[in-house]
C-alpha cells in the first residue's frame, strides 16, 4: 500500500526533506507578510460586510453610522496590533496567548487561551473558505447549488498547499495577498476620486429600502451599533497567528514578527476604512435576509444578494467589466489564501501544546516536508466538519466566530500587564521604570478594549448560537487537562528511582508458536523460536475446527517436527480466549517466568491483500499485549510479490542460517519440550 501511495504523494507534496534543512523553512519578511497577512487583510471582504449587515437591523438610517463604527474598529485594531509588538519580542519562542497566559496568569488561564485559539483557528478556515465561495457565487450565480462541494474543495486545496511546506505556502500566498491589496486600493481610490469629482459610483442596491428597524427604540439602536462594532472585530483575525508563529520567522525572530505585525495592521486599517467609506458613498445595502429589502428584482426568497465588494466593483468599474472580474478573482483568491494564517498558527500552537503535554505528542512531529502535518490534517478535518454542519453559511459561521479570539486577546494582554508589573520593582531599583510603566499602560488599554469587545460579543452572539463554540472551548480545555494528567501519571509510573536497579532477567522463558496449519511461515517461526533457546518451547493450535486440528496433528507427526504440538479446545470457536488462558497458565508456573508468543504473519505487496491476511493477528496481539509478563513477536513472511531476486536469495540464506542455529540449539538441549 505504501508503494501505491508513494507516487501521488510525491506529486502532491514533493520530495521529503531532511531535518538538516529545517532552517530552509523559515520565512523572510517578504514571505511572512503574505502568509500571516492573508487572514486580517482578507477579513476586509466580510468584516466590512458584517458591519453593514448588522447596522441594517436598525434600518437605512443606521447605515450612516458605518464610518464611525469602522473608525472604532480601526482604533481597536491599532491598539491590539501595537500591544502585541512587545509580546512577540518578549516571547519569541511562540505559543502566543497560551505562553503569555500560562507564564503570568497560571496554567488554567493558558489552557483557556489555547482552547479558544484552537477553536477560532478552525472557524477562521471555515469562515474564509465560505466567504470565498460566497464571493464566487455572487459573481457566478449558476454555482449557487454547489456551495458545499466548492467549500470542501477549497479546504482540501489550502491543506495540500500547506502540506508541501511553509515556504511553498508563502510563495503561493504572495500573489493573492499583494494582488488583493493592490486591486482593492485601486477600487477605493478610483471610487473616492469619482465621488470627489461629483460623479459618485452608485451601487445596484442604492435605491432599495430596508423594511425593518424603523420601530426600534433608542436603546435597541444603541445595542445594534454596539453589535456592529463587535462584529467588525473580525478584522483582528490572524493577529495571534503571528504571535504563535514567531518561530517560523528568520532571526531576529521577535523583531521581524513585530515589524510584520505592524505592516499587517496598517494594511488592514487602510483597507477597512477605504471600503466602508466607499460603501457609504455608493449607498450599498446588504441584509442577512433578502426579504428585508424592498425593490429587489423577483421574489425575495429566490434572490441572491451580491457581496459588498462585488457591488462596489460593479458600481466603480461597471458590471461585467475587466475591473469587476479582477476584484472578484482577487477576493476569492485572498479568502482561500486567508486560511494560510490558520494553517500556520494552528499546527505551531498544537505542537507547542503537544510538547507541553496537553495534546497528543504526534502533533509535535514534523512530516516529510518539515511541516507539522498532523496538525494541518487535524485543522482541515475540523474545518470540513464545521462547514458541513452549517452548510457553508457565512452568517452562521460569523455568529460562532470571534469569541475565542477575543478571549485569547484579553488573557494575553492581562498576562502582559502582569509581566510588566513584576518587572517594575527590579527596574525601579536600577532607575529605569518608564519601560515597564509604558508596557503596563499599553497592556492595560488593550485589556479594556478587548474586554469591552468580548462583553459585546457575548451579549450579541451567545443567543445566536455562539454558545456552541463556548461549549467546544470548555470541552477542549477539559480534554487537554486530562491529556496532561495522563502523561504526568504515566511519567511518574515509568520513571526510574535514583536507587532503582535495572529489571532482573526472567527465571525462565516459555516460548509458544501459534499454528493454524503447517506451512513455510510456521516452519520459519519454529526455527526462529528454537534459535532463541527458550526454557520450554511448544507449538499451539486452537481447535476451532476439530477435523482441521486432527489433520494438522497427523501432518505434524508425519513430518516429525521437532517441537511438540498442543491442541487447545475451543467449544465456542474462539481463538483469543483459549490462547490467552493457556499463556496465563504458563505464566503462573513461576512469578518470575516470562512467556514469548511467536505469531507468523504475511507481508503483502498491495493494500487489498492486507485485507485478506493477518486480521486475526491484530486482535490476538492486542489481547496478548494486555497480559502481564507476555511478549509478542511477529515473524514476517514476505510473499514473493514483495521481493526481488536479490531479496529471494537473501531469504533462502537467512532460512538456512535459522535452521542451522535451531539444529545447534537442539543438539545442545535435546529435551526442549513442554513442561506439564
Amino acid at each position: 500500500m505504501a508503494s501505491l501511495l508513494a507516487v501521488p504523494k510525491r506529486l502532491l507534496l514533493g520530495r521529503a526533506r531532511p531535518s538538516s534543512r529545517a532552517d530552509d523553512t523559515l520565512l523572510p519578511k517578504r514571505l511572512a507578510l503574505p502568509v500571516f497577512a492573508s487572514d486580517p487583510v482578507s477579513s476586509v471582504a466580510y468584516a466590512t460586510q458584517e458591519i453593514l449587515v448588522i447596522l441594517a437591523l436598525g434600518g437605512t438610517a443606521l447605515l450612516v453610522l458605518a464610518p464611525e463604527v469602522a473608525l472604532a474598529v480601526c482604533v481597536v485594531v491599532a491598539i491590539v496590533v501595537i500591544s502585541y509588538g512587545p509580546l512577540v519580542r518578549t516571547y519569541p519562542g511562540g505559543g502566543g496567548s497560551f505562553a503569555v497566559a500560562s507564564r503570568n496568569l497560571g496554567p488554567g488561564a493558558g489552557l483557556v487561551a489555547a482552547a479558544s485559539l484552537l477553536v477560532d483557528y478552525v472557524l477562521t478556515v471555515a469562515v474564509s473558505v465560505a466567504a470565498a465561495v460566497d464571493n464566487l457565487v455572487s459573481a457566478l450565480p449558476m454555482l449557487g447549488d454547489g456551495r458545499i462541494p466548492l467549500a470542501v474543495a477549497g479546504v482540501l486545496l489550502v491543506m495540500t498547499v500547506n502540506l508541501r511546506g511553509r515556504r511553498e505556502a508563502g510563495w503561493s500566498a504572495m500573489v493573492p495577498v499583494y494582488g488583493f491589496v493592490l486591486v482593492v486600493a485601486v477600487l477605493v481610490v478610483v471610487g473616492l476620486v469619482r465621488w470627489a469629482a461629483g460623479d459618485p459610483p452608485v451601487a445596484a442596491s442604492a435605491e432599495w429600502e430596508i423594511t425593518r428597524g424603523s420601530d426600534l427604540t433608542a436603546v435597541a439602536m444603541a445595542l445594534v451599533v454596539a453589535r456592529a462594532f463587535a462584529s467588525g472585530g473580525a478584522a483582528l483575525a490572524g493577529v495571534d497567528a503571528i504571535a504563535n508563529g514567531v518561530p517560523a520567522f528568520r532571526s531576529p525572530k521577535g523583531r521581524n514578527a513585530a515589524t510584520t505585525l505592524l505592516a499587517v495592521g496598517g494594511m488592514t486599517i487602510a483597507l477597512i476604512a477605504g471600503v466602508v467609506a466607499l460603501a457609504v458613498v455608493s449607498r450599498v445595502k446588504v441584509t442577512r435576509d433578502p426579504c428585508d429589502l424592498t425593490g429587489v428584482p423577483g421574489p425575495c426568497e429566490d434572490f441572491d444578494q451580491q457581496t459588498v465588494l462585488t457591488q462596489l466593483a460593479n458600481a466603480v468599474f461597471g458590471a461585467g467589466s475587466a475591473g469587476a472580474v479582477l476584484v472578484t478573482v482577487a477576493t476569492v483568491a485572498v479568502l482561500l489564501t486567508a486560511a494560510n494564517s490558520a494553517f500556520n498558527g494552528f499546527p505551531l500552537l498544537a505542537a507547542t501544546l503537544a510538547e507541553a503535554g496537553y495534546l497528543p505528542r504526534q502533533l509535535a512531529r514534523r512530516g516529510d516536508r518539515l511541516a507539522y502535518s498532523n496538525g494541518i490534517l487535524a485543522l482541515a478535518l475540523g474545518a470540513l466538519a464545521v462547514l458541513l454542519v452549517v452548510e457553508a453559511r457565512v452568517g452562521t459561521l460569523l455568529d460562532l466566530y470571534l469569541l475565542g479570539l477575543f478571549t485569547s486577546f484579553t488573557l494575553a494582554q492581562a498576562g502582559m500587564w502582569r509581566h510588566w508589573r513584576t518587572r517594575l520593582a527590579p527596574m525601579r531599583r536600577r532607575g529605569r521604570r518608564w519601560g515597564p510603566r509604558a508596557g503596563m499602560a499599553l497592556a492595560g488599554v488593550a485589556v479594556v478594549c478587548t474586554t469591552t469587545v468580548l462583553a459585546l460579543l457575548l451579549v450579541a452572539k451567545v443567543p445566536n448560537g455562539a454558545w456552541a463554540s463556548l461549549l467546544v472551548v470548555a470541552a477542549l480545555g477539559v480534554g487537554m487537562h486530562r491529556v496532561r494528567r495522563h502523561y504526568d501519571l504515566v511519567g511518574e509510573e515509568v520513571a526510574l528511582d535514583d536507587a532503582e536497579e535495572p529489571e532482573t532477567m526472567p527465571a525462565r522463558v516459555h516460548a509458544v508458536v501459534l499454528v493454524s496449519r503447517l506451512h513455510r511461515p510456521v516452519t520459519r517461526a519454529l526455527a526462529y523460536a528454537r534459535a532463541t533457546r527458550p526454557s520450554t518451547l511448544e507449538a499451539v493450535t486452537v481447535a476451532v475446527d476439530q477435523d482441521a486440528a486432527t489433520q494438522l496433528a497427523t501432518e505434524w507427526a508425519r513430518r516429525r517436527v521437532p517441537v511438540p504440538l498442543r491442541v487447545l479446545d475451543s467449544p465456542y470457536r474462539e481463538v483469543a480466549r483459549p490462547l490467552v488462558e493457556h499463556v496465563k497458565e504458563l505464566r503462573a508456573k513461576g512469578p518470575r517466568d516470562a512467556v514469548t508468543v511467536f505469531l507468523p504473519e504475511y507481508v503483502v505487496a498491495h493494500w487489498w491483500e492486507a485485507v485478506l491476511h493477518n486480521r486475526s493477528n491484530l486482535w490476538l496481539r492486542a489481547r496478548l499485549a494486555a497480559t502481564p509478563g507476555v511478549m509478542v513477536v511477529s515473524v514476517p513472511w514476505q510473499l514473493r510479490s514483495t521481493l526481488d531476486d536479490g531479496d529471494l536469495a537473501g531469504r533462502a540464506a537467512q532460512d538456512r542460517s535459522l535452521v542451522q542455529e535451531a539444529s545447534r540449539a537442539g543438539a545442545a538441549d535435546r529435551d526442549i519440550e513442554s513442561r506439564p
